[in-house]
């Protein structure tokens, strides 16, 4: 009996232990960022990828500013 209440306690304990995939998600982006902006260069030009790049430094100021 003592062995099935632990048994259920564990899916909780390892939802709370979740780690942290922040540094793996930068990582990803870091890592994929030059090939979509090189692909967008070869298919329509500078501007696009200018454009992109503005855009998301836009969306990372946006997320340093929120509370």
């Amino acid at each position: 009996m003592q062995q099935d209440k632990t048994a259920r306690k564990q899916p909780r304990q390892a939802a709370a232990q979740a780690p942290d995939l922040l540094e793996t998600t930068l990582r990803f982006a870091v890592i994929n960022m030059p090939w979509i902006f090189f692909t967008l260069w070869l298919l329509y030009g500078m501007v696009p990828v200018l454009l992109l790049a503005t855009l998301i430094n836009h969306m990372i100021t946006r997320l340093e500013m929120r509370p």
